[in-house]
């Protein structure tokens, strides 16, 4: 992956820095932001190698991994082909790393998705999400992290829980991807970084 230090500002987070790109492909107007993907970028380290695939643009911000910290925005990614998506990522470095997407599947379904990246990637297909748009929370206590999706910000359903085992400085940010078509986005609004957690871990809230 290429890394460049960049500083884009939106009122509830601060961008420092852009993976494969990810800082030219963004326009960021009334407080959103749009992150364009080219052809065929994707993150995915293949169990077997035949699919991996590091080439998606990523904005990041750097996150005290020793305190508390949420993550949300309202993401509505433009699906143009199999495996488009918008994304919140928890990243350390190429092959450490999370995943939560809303994501076109196979069938033409749109998704829930997370990805956890250990050296290599697992692929967890989650609810059908038939809105335009979803929203997305990543929170951590300093023990756990927790995903969550909502259509509403009142009612968050739970999609994965684990330990938080990660360094004390880890970045979390936002993706678009687009393994197998010629180029697509997502629009992210909302976007909120704070150094609260959640106080319900099965509930989100």
């Amino acid at each position: 992956m290429k890394t460049e230090e960049c500083l884009i500002k939106l009122p509830g987070i601060t961008f420092t820095s852009s993976l494969n790109g990810a800082a030219t492909n963004a326009t960021v107007e009334d407080g959103r932001i749009t992150l364009a993907s080219d052809a065929r970028r994707d993150n995915f380290c293949d169990p077997d190698g035949k699919l991996s695939n590091n080439t998606a643009p990523l904005l990041l911000a750097e996150a005290d991994n020793g305190q508390p910290f949420t993550l949300t925005a309202r993401v509505t990614p433009t699906f143009l082909e199999i495996y488009d998506a918008g994304a919140l990522y928890i990243y350390v470095k190429a092959d450490l790393w999370l995943k939560m997407a809303m994501e076109m599947d196979e069938r033409h379904t749109t998704r829930m998705v997370t990805v956890r990246t250990i050296g290599t990637s697992d692929d967890n297909n989650h609810d059908v999400v038939d809105a335009k748009s979803v929203h997305m929370k990543i929170s951590s206590d300093t023990k756990t992290v927790g995903f969550y999706y909502s259509l509403d910000t009142q009612s968050w359903q739970l999609i994965r829980l684990f330990k938080n085992d990660y360094p004390a400085s880890i970045w979390v940010g936002i993706s678009t991807q687009c393994p197998l078509g010629e180029g697509t986005s997502a629009v992210f609004e909302e976007l909120s970084l704070t150094n609260e957690s959640i106080s319900d871990f099965r509930l989100g809230i």
